[in-house]
C-alpha cells in the first residue's frame, strides 16, 4: 500500500514505540493538545514540542498541511502506524488523527531523543 501524500518519511518501528511512549507519559505528567484542530493551533503558535500523525488517516486531507505548518515552525514530527493506537496513547476509547506534546512533564529526555531521530529521518 502506498503511502498517503503527508507521510514524508518512513518511521521505524521503534521510534514510533518510543513516540507513543512519550504521548502517553506526557499525557499523564505533562500536556498534551489531542486532534488536528488543537495540534494546527498549538503548532501555529509554536507551542507545540512535537507532532505525531497517525498513517492510516482518512481523508487524507486532515492532515495534509501539518507536516508543512510543522516545518515553518521548526517543530518535529513523526509518524505512527496506527490511530487506534494513538488514540490508546493519549487516553481515548476512539482513535486520534494527531497529538502534539506541548510540555512533555516527565518524559523531557525522551522528547529530547526523539527530536534528535527526526533530524535524522528527515534527511
Amino acid at each position: 500500500m502506498a503511502r498517503p501524500i503527508y507521510v514524508r518519511f518512513e518511521t521505524p518501528a521503534d521510534i514510533a514505540d518510543k513516540a507513543l511512549q512519550l504521548v502517553q507519559v506526557a499525557r499523564e505528567t505533562g500536556r498534551v493538545r489531542v486532534g488536528t484542530n488543537e495540534v494546527t493551533k498549538s503548532s501555529e503558535r509554536a507551542e507545540a514540542k512535537l507532532v505525531v500523525m497517525a498513517e492510516d488517516v482518512d481523508p487524507v486531507e486532515i492532515l495534509v498541511h501539518i507536516p508543512m505548518l510543522c516545518e515553518e515552525k521548526r517543530i518535529p514530527y513523526l509518524y505512527v502506524g496506527k490511530k487506534q493506537r494513538l488514540g490508546a496513547a493519549v487516553g481515548l476509547s476512539k482513535s486520534a488523527a494527531s497529538v502534539a506534546i506541548v510540555e512533555p512533564g516527565e518524559a523531557k529526555a525522551l522528547l529530547d531523543e526523539l527530536a534528535l531521530a527526526f533530524q535524522t529521518l528527515k534527511k
